[in-house]
């Protein structure tokens, strides 16, 4: 314990052992004081508030009765006594703690003496802190502080008082007493209760309260501050400035400035800003010398000041075009919520952005606002440019998906530019050519594509140019994109290539030349990784994307300006063949409802796994009417032309989807309330315009009508039903969110890649040994899952920029052999960087390959055999040896030279992966898992395999799972089997789980009464036994009540009467017969009977088939079991429990340990993120899962849980419970090494992340001098 070094945690551990261990010894026995050997007895903290008791009434309690016999037998006692309370006052406590020895001290892990917990002076704090408001000429309102001073000097003046003239009562001082502690209290804390006898007063803020809370001195006026250099106005787009550049307007670029110091190269534009002075743009505001000494620019001494300007002079110009400017927009729910612009001064009053950078600030134009800062120093510039700059950030942490990327009519115009049928004239092509670089750029024309009868150059070409003007850029783009409206081969069609598909849904780009496809959302939009921009930034530089992104606005703009597009109420209109088709599709699927809802009430409805009549009925209708608004959605995109201004934003992904259009045209669909359909109010029904019980679908929330043909008023009701709870959802779900995601950031802020790709905290406690396992960064991942490269597409690239000459190709053999050599090699030179997973990927890709290859040439064989004349021409080259082997060859072979380039490719792309040192992986990590649960839904279930077997889902999902809860709402085992193709075995496996009690399977339970007995008889039901394939009989129902403890009956008071018979006898007083037989019999219905006890059912399901499944393939089925009891469950025979688990984290970790629940956690978040289509990269979810657990128990990040992980006081202070933990840290004299993100932010100094991860030495000390010894060959 005397060690500086021993953590917190321990220290705290070790005290509480001792305590513990005193405690225990004083529970034996009666415990004397050392020095007057008197009992001492419980001290606790008084009913009443301010007061603590010594209570000794346990130890007395033979003296008590004592007293009592003796008084009783005196006349004089009448009142009943009770025992004497003694009430430890401030004083009596003051001088027990000054005889506390200095080494109980140090055991009670006190750093200082107790007696100073006890205020006997208070210090008056400075007038800065509690200072005074004048109130007009004479007037002034004294701060809180010294109000409170002042009734702590008027009620110590006045206790002083009554005990010097001593002319009042014992009581009357004792409240005076009170008075003035109960003002020393208030001081320190208003919220604190006081006793009953002590007025109050008006409410004033004590210390605490300026501490505390959201707006106290923590959270308000040191985690954040007020900034100066800021601006804030609204927001308007412009798709004439560059993804970069923010438009700032000139009436703020006047107020705001940034200090340039004068050098030979501005010196002449400076003296113009000190002429124009601070009212004329482009000016300054102020001069500062390098004496200290400062003009402000303001009166007609400007002209002289420019003269005398001098370098080294300061001068606060305005802000000019170029500049750098932060740009937020809040909420900032992630990093890219605040990054770096240039600034590009502009006329009015708005500040304007390219709408590409929309997504990532998650902004509209429907009148946000939006904050700017202008950094002061060329360092905060240059780190401002580099770590936050829009360039640098076009791609997401969260998973590597492009943020930055064209959006909404950027869209729409590529959609339309690239059209089959899409032709321009030279100068309508020149035009727009001339509109992406107004008409600065150089560009080549090409070829047209139709030479007759005049020339005419396509839309697709159009794009070809944009991607590379001219023969000196040099990026070659190769990608192949599925559109939204791409149609996949029917079984049948003859269509060979993708490229054919009839809609134009395959976007082909080969070396910057766009050859089929309309481009839409899935090739230019956001959220993907094999998109445009995604390429072009992986392939080339950041650079590169951003111009093609510029280029692209300025084209859409002016393009879809001068073409006009607009939707007005006769593009949702209906056709009569809709309307017709409509109507029919609607009668069909009522008429199916109408003939469940009958087969429901005659009770022939066939059941779900899992579910009762009701459930299932729910279920089918539901379906039933899903599918009903998907055929009125398909029957209305059929129907629509193509020139529908609806249809092409849902086509090409700039807004709106098929659901939206069939709800404006054809049916708004099932309206639903909690996940159901509109449930039973008063009286059995939904709305009183329906008659009782009734099923139907209108009358349980269905509108069949569109929004063009209006709904009518019961229709509206369910509408408006299913609105206001998605607003009430919403409005509940940003708390919710907000707090997780603060939590979040507050317990993985500290956490940082060292420079051994460890992840530390700020402790130097090791989180991670490589950070993901791999040690890369998640914003630079290419492929689906987190994966680092692209493979296909980065092996296509290669092929098509390193062409093979005839005779070049390598075999099978020779790939395998030479793909060996080089990554052993490779292996050498970069001392073994790629982890293991990443070069099996590798060899697993080019070993598919070869077994491709293989695969084609054995064709040579079957060309022998066969006679040539019926074989079957193989892609335009008819069949024979040299030919198949030339084509084989040229679909799947592979040079030496291309595959040196792959291999080097995927090495240098994967070093460049590497994240880096200094890098806050923990504060991305809580933003990429806390941001996307803004966009969950809050309340949502979703069926686990089978029907009616909800999983909660969402936000309350996360919250279990991140504040590590010991009970969750919905806990679910999923059980795999050992005998998995059998039905019957699974029902057999499913009662020895499920939970059985004796009311399911008894057909009576009755009270019999005679002249001699009185006793329950129990009659079991060997019918339904039997159909539930139950091994139960009277016998083993005797044992399971026997041994059910709260029944409390002996084996002698339960008697089996034959196989289905049993009477139980109660216990107890003849007297107490009656009522003990009647609890018997309610008890006895609720007794379990058969399986686990903490298992609320088990419903089997059957697997669905990955992949296609032959027909001589059985169905396999697995168990999905509702509630605890894991560990009994894998016990139970028939179950593979080596393959089962629980959604349960807690329950995993007690049974299967820590390495298993943290397994857990990754695997419940991934699932839950994936439920709401959500995918954020597999690496920050293990950071989160590797901080809860990496004490070796599970933490949650709750206040609790971030206590335990050895977090600092002021760390700690700044997040919840203030006071309490700076009062723990007084009395342990606890120190704080400011290490963590919080105290340094806090003590206003630079943290140890990112830039800050790095120390700069000088040496001092002068190097030794080399002493030149003798030449030993020379000696």
């Amino acid at each position: 314990m005397r060690s500086r070094n021993l953590e917190h945690l321990k220290r705290t551990d070790l005290v509480k052992k001792i305590v513990k261990k005193c405690s225990a010894m004083a529970s034996n026995k009666a415990v004397r004081c050392m020095r007057c050997g008197d009992m001492n007895g419980m001290v606790k903290k008084a009913g009443s508030a301010l007061s603590i008791i010594h209570d000794r009434g346990k130890l007395i309690d033979g003296y008590l009765e004592e007293c009592k016999s003796a008084i009783s037998h005196t006349k004089e006692f009448r009142a009943p006594i009770s025992p004497a309370t003694y009430i430890l006052n401030p004083a009596r406590v003051l001088s027990l703690f000054e005889r506390i020895p200095e080494e109980d001290c140090e055991v009670l892990g006190l750093r200082d003496r107790p007696e100073k917990l006890i205020i006997t002076n208070i210090a008056v704090p400075p007038l800065s802190i509690r200072p005074s408001v004048v109130m007009g000429e004479t007037q002034s309102n004294e701060n809180d502080i010294t109000e409170r001073l002042k009734q702590i000097i008027q009620a110590n003046a006045s206790l002083r008082m009554e005990l010097l003239e001593g002319r009042r009562s014992a009581n009357k001082y004792l409240d005076s007493w009170d008075g003035l502690q109960a003002a020393v209290a208030l001081y320190v804390n208003s919220d604190v209760r006081v006793p009953n006898n002590v007025e109050v007063g008006k409410p004033l803020s004590g210390f605490v309260q300026r501490l505390k809370g959201k707006t106290g001195r923590f959270r308000g006026n040191l985690c954040g501050k007020r900034v100066e250099y800021t601006g804030r106005t609204v927001i308007s787009p412009d798709p004439n400035l560059k993804i970069t550049e923010v438009a700032v307007p000139i009436h703020m670029a006047k107020i705001l400035s940034y200090p340039e110091r004068v050098s030979n190269h501005n010196i002449e534009k400076l003296r113009q800003c000190v002429r124009n002075g601070s009212n004329k743009y482009p000016g300054a505001k102020m001069v500062r010398y390098p004496d200290g000494s400062q003009k402000v620019l303001i009166g007609n001494y400007r002209k002289r000041v420019a003269e005398e300007l001098k370098i080294g002079c300061i001068v606060d110009r305005h802000l000019e075009d170029g500049d750098v400017v932060l740009f937020n927009r809040q909420p900032s729910l992630h990093r890219m919520s605040i990054m770096c612009h240039r600034a590009r001064i502009m006329p009015w009053r708005t500040l304007r952005f390219n709408e590409s950078v929309c997504n990532p600030y998650n902004a509209d134009f429907d009148g946000d606002e939006m904050n700017m800062h202008v950094p002061q120093t060329e360092e905060a510039r240059t780190e401002a440019l580099l770590l936050m700059g829009v360039q640098n950030n076009l791609c997401t942490p969260k998973n590597g998906e492009i943020l930055v990327a064209s959006t909404q009519d950027f869209l729409t115009s590529s959609f339309l530019i690239t059209r089959k049928d899409t032709f321009y004239d030279r100068a309508a092509f020149s035009l727009m050519c001339s509109y992406m670089n107004d008409g600065m750029d150089l560009i080549d024309l090409p070829t047209p594509a139709i030479l007759k009868p005049i020339e005419l150059w396509t839309g697709k070409q159009l794009f070809s140019v944009l991607l590379r003007p001219n023969a000196n850029v040099r990026v070659y783009l190769n990608l192949t994109v599925k559109e939204k409206i791409y149609s996949k081969p029917k079984p049948g069609d003859k269509r060979e290539k993708e490229t054919m598909c009839p809609n134009d849904g395959f976007v082909y780009i080969r070396n910057s030349e766009l050859i089929s496809g309309q481009l839409g959302k899935a090739t230019i939009g956001n959220g993907n990784k094999d998109g445009l921009y995604s390429i072009l930034l992986r392939d080339y530089n950041p650079h590169a994307a951003a111009i093609c992104m510029n280029r692209l606005a300025k084209l859409s703009a002016r393009w879809i300006g001068n073409h006009g597009f607009s939707i007005g109420i006769d593009d949702v209109q209906p056709g009569k063949k809709l309307i017709d088709e409509k109507a029919k599709t609607i009668s069909n699927g009522y008429q199916h409802c109408d003939k469940l809802i009958q087969e429901y009430n005659e009770g022939k409805l066939a059941l779900k796994p899992g579910c009762d009549a009701i459930q299932t009925l729910e279920a089918e209708i539901t379906e039933t009417l899903n599918k009903l608004r998907e055929q009125a959605g398909d029957v209305c995109m059929k129907e629509l032309h193509w020139r529908n201004s609806p249809l092409i934003m849902s086509q090409c992904g700039s807004k709106g989807s098929p659901i939206n259009i069939s709800q404006m045209i054809a049916c708004v669909g099932q309206q639903s309330v909690g996940g159901r359909r509109a449930p039973d109010g008063f009286m059995d029904r939904s709305l009183p315009h329906f008659p009782r019980k009734s099923k139907t679908p209108a009358a349980k929330g269905f509108v069949a009508n569109s929004f063009y043909s209006g709904l009518t008023a019961t229709e509206f009701f369910f509408h408006t039903m299913g609105g206001r709870e998605g607003l009430v959802d919403t409005a509940v779900k940003t708390a919710d969110t907000g707090y997780m995601s603060r939590r979040l950031i507050k317990g993985l802020e500290d956490l940082f890649i060292d420079y051994d790709n460890k992840v530390l905290s700020a402790n130097g406690s090791v989180v991670q040994f490589v950070y993901g396992d791999d040690g890369l960064d998640p914003a630079k991942m290419e492929g689906k899952g987190g994966v680092p490269l692209n493979l296909d597409r980065l092996f296509m690239k290669v092929k098509a920029t390193c062409p093979a000459g005839e005779g070049d190709y390598l075999s099978p053999s020779d790939i395998s052999s030479w793909v060996k050599t080089l990554l052993d090699d490779y292996d050498k030179a970069f001392d073994s960087v790629c982890s293991e997973a990443f070069k099996q990927n590798l060899s697993f890709f080019l070993g598919n390959h070869v077994k491709r290859l293989e695969t084609m040439l054995k064709l040579d064989n079957g060309v022998e055999e066969q006679n040539s004349e019926n074989m079957e021409e193989v892609g335009g080259v008819r069949g024979n040896t040299t030919n198949i082997e030339k084509l084989a060859h040229k679909i799947y072979g592979i040079t030496k030279r291309q595959l040196e380039v792959f291999l080097k490719t995927c090495i240098v792309r994967y070093l460049w992966k590497r994240i880096e040192p200094g890098t806050a992986i923990g504060a991305i990590g809580a933003q990429s898992i806390g941001e996307p649960g803004t966009q969950m839904t809050l309340k949502t279930f979703h069926f686990a395999g089978v029907a009616s077997m909800n999983i909660t889902q969402g936000v309350p999902r996360i919250k279990e799972i991140i504040n590590g809860a010991k009970k969750i709402s919905t806990p679910i085992i999923t059980t795999e089997l050992e005998n998995n193709t059998n039905v019957n075995a699974a029902r057999i496996v499913k009662t020895r789980i499920e939970k059985t009690v004796l009311g399911q399977i008894a057909k009576s339970i009755k009270i019999v009464m005679t002249s001699r007995s009185a006793s329950v008889v129990v009659t079991l039901d060997m019918k339904t036994i039997q159909e539930a394939q139950l091994s139960l009989d009277a016998n083993t129902v005797r044992e399971s009540i026997l041994q059910t403890p709260r029944t409390k009956l002996k084996p002698q008071n339960i008697k089996v009467l034959d196989i289905r018979k049993l009477e139980v006898i109660p216990l107890g007083d003849r007297e107490k017969v009656h009522f003990e037989l009647h609890s018997l019999k309610n008890m006895l219905p609720s007794i379990t009977v058969k399986g686990i006890k903490t298992v609320e059912r088990a419903v089997i399901a059957q697997k669905k088939r990955e992949g296609k499944a032959s027909i001589q393939e059985l169905p396999t089925y697995n168990m999905f079991v509702e509630g605890m009891g894991l560990q009994e469950v894998m016990g139970t025979e028939g179950v593979d429990g080596r393959k089962t688990t629980s959604n349960h984290v807690m329950e995993i970790f007690k049974y299967l340990g820590i390495e298993a629940a943290r397994k857990c956690i990754i695997d419940e978040i991934k699932n839950v993120m994936e439920g709401h289509g959500m995918s954020i990269d597999t690496r920050h979810m293990m950071l989160l899962a590797d901080l809860m657990t990496f004490k070796g128990e599970v933490l949650g990040i709750t206040r609790f849980g971030i206590q335990k992980m050895d977090k600092s006081v002021l760390m700690l202070a700044s997040f919840e419970k203030t006071s309490d933990h700076l009062y723990t840290a007084a009395v342990h004299g606890r120190d704080d090494r400011i290490e963590g993100v919080s105290e340094c932010i806090i003590m206003g100094i630079p943290m140890r992340l990112g830039t800050g991860i790095l120390k700069v030495q000088q040496r001092v000390d002068p190097r030794p001098m080399l002493t030149k010894g003798l030449d030993p060959i020379m000696a």
